[in-house]
């Protein structure tokens, strides 16, 4: 049974759960699958369920191999069986129930931007699934994404932690290159969370792509021109997209220190699920940054 509602207009709004029958959340992740990666994508969901209890949440990798990495296609198409069992089930049972109808899932890409390829092969895995999914918008930009990279990058020792308490930090840097996947598109949309993450560091930050010949130079170029003498790369990556050794590549070719990517920041599990909700049109608790940092 529910509990019963607290009285009074200063009750506590009632947690959001998930639908009953509500379409399964598949995360899509990118790139070669690995264990590091599925720890990744584990920890992702793990913070998506927290946030909102009853959620079926999957996980499809892109170049999956069906054994110990389930590929996209067969994750929604085994979503798309068990939802036709369970209604053949309850029908048998007499259960007066209605055909289900609407998507079997929502996919959402575990991408920070737009990468044009990576974004075809997921439709194309969608739609070889034979099963009526949504694939959502990538989960940047967004405040909670520069916050992250603000994290990462205090914990690389290259920016301070914490604005309000005003310490500092040796090894501070002065310019931020922020680089991306996914060629001039995926730039701009970088560009964008570049620029709340120049607003919370009071340095200048420009986005380059690692994909594109000389761009991270280019950029570093740029701002060692205006003024920058230290700088640092901030992946705009969550991780499974490239080889990390091309973020070690690119911070040698700009002659700088680097952060880690995104990875499993507890932002990237609240953005995925915000994905999720929005495309079911339920309302979640709205995700926000911390105030100071």
């Amino acid at each position: 049974m529910p509990r019963p509602r607290q009285p009074g207009r200063h009750r506590r709004p009632e947690p959001l759960v998930a639908p009953e029958g509500a379409p399964a959340l598949v995360l899509a992740v990118p790139g070669a699958p690995s264990s590091t990666t599925r720890s990744l994508a584990d920890e992702v969901v793990s913070i998506a369920r927290s946030e909102l209890p009853g959620l079926d949440a999957r996980i499809g990798y892109l170049d999956g191999d069906d054994e110990e990495f389930p590929s996209l296609r067969s994750v929604l198409a085994h979503a798309g069986e068990e939802r036709t069992a369970r209604f053949e089930q309850a029908r048998a049972a007499g259960m007066d129930v209605k055909e289900p109808d609407g998507p079997v899932a929502v996919v959402v890409p575990l991408l920070a931007g737009p990468d044009s390829a990576l974004l075809r092969r997921l439709r194309q895995a969608v739609m070889d699934s034979r099963v009526a999914a949504e694939l959502t918008d990538v989960l940047g930009p967004h405040p909670l994404l520069a916050e992250a990279l603000h994290v990462r990058l205090s914990e690389a020792g290259l920016a301070r932690a914490d604005r309000a308490r005003l310490f500092t930090v040796a090894t501070a840097a002065d310019g931020i290159i922020l680089a991306s996947v996914g060629g001039d598109e995926a730039v701009q949309a970088a560009g964008i969370t570049g620029m709340l993450l120049a607003a919370r560091l009071a340095v200048p930050v420009m986005a380059a792509a690692l994909d594109q010949d000389g761009s991270i130079a280019s950029v570093a170029e740029q701002l060692r021109g205006s003024g920058s003498q230290q700088l640092a790369l901030a992946p705009y990556l969550i991780g499974p997209e490239i080889d990390a050794s091309l973020i070690e590549e690119a911070a040698k070719e700009a002659d700088c220190s680097a952060s880690e990517a995104l990875g499993p920041y507890p932002a990237i599990g609240k953005l995925a699920l915000a994905k999720y909700t929005t495309a079911l049109g339920i309302a979640p608790q709205q995700a926000q940054s911390s105030p100071v940092l």
